[in-house]
């Protein structure tokens, strides 16, 4: 049986005996607050066990490392959304030790993109066209600089509220542990590196 076919056959039955109803809610977060945190399997169930969140209580957010890479980007929308139409009054971002994208080689990347058919010819068109695939495919050296430089750039959005609290943290993938790295509710922004984040 295919992935596909099995999770199709399990969500038959989920829907036919009505499991669905012990997660109903609504689509606004009960605990008022949007995270940002890491796509890793480790935290799908641990990080809202941890902070003791259930369904409906946070608008969730996921990308690897828990990054910002871009103040007009996809994640910055989603966090924009979240507070001006689904009443988040707080943001959160979690990263966590052991994160995949510590160290991450954008050259690693490519050549495992090159063995499963990516031509070399459509890496020279991106490069061509302005993309650098290098600077995107690569990750941070250390999770802390990575979760305050995410926490600077939501913090120093123009299309926010400079009042708005903006939190960073770090989680232990293993036992779920939170460190704080920066608490928001001072709002002052936090200094980091501006040659990594040149729009703040």
């Amino acid at each position: 049986m295919s992935l596909i076919s099995e999770i199709l056959n399990y969500n038959e039955a989920f829907v036919d005996s009505k499991e669905y109803e012990q997660y109903l809610t609504t689509k606004f977060p009960d605990k008022r607050m949007v995270i940002l945190t890491c796509m890793d399997t480790r935290l799908v169930e641990l990080l809202p066990k941890a902070m003791n969140l259930r369904n409906g209580d946070s608008k969730i957010i996921k990308n690897a490392g828990a990054l910002v890479s871009h103040p007009f980007g996809s994640i910055m929308r989603s966090i924009i959304v979240a507070v001006y139409e689904l009443d988040a009054d707080e943001v959160l971002v979690i990263g966590h030790r052991d994160c995949g994208m510590t160290g991450l080689n954008s050259e690693k990347v490519l050549s495992k993109a090159r063995e499963r058919g990516v031509q070399n010819e459509v890496l020279d068109t991106l490069h061509n066209s302005g993309i650098n695939l290098d600077k995107w495919l690569t990750g941070f050296e250390q999770i802390d600089e990575a979760v305050i430089g995410s926490v600077n750039i939501i913090r120093n959005h123009p299309l926010l509220p400079k009042n708005l609290p903006v939190h960073g943290l770090v989680m232990n993938p293993q036992t779920g542990k939170l460190d704080l790295l920066t608490e928001g509710y001072d709002a002052t922004p936090v200094k980091t590196n501006p040659e990594e984040f040149p729009f703040i």
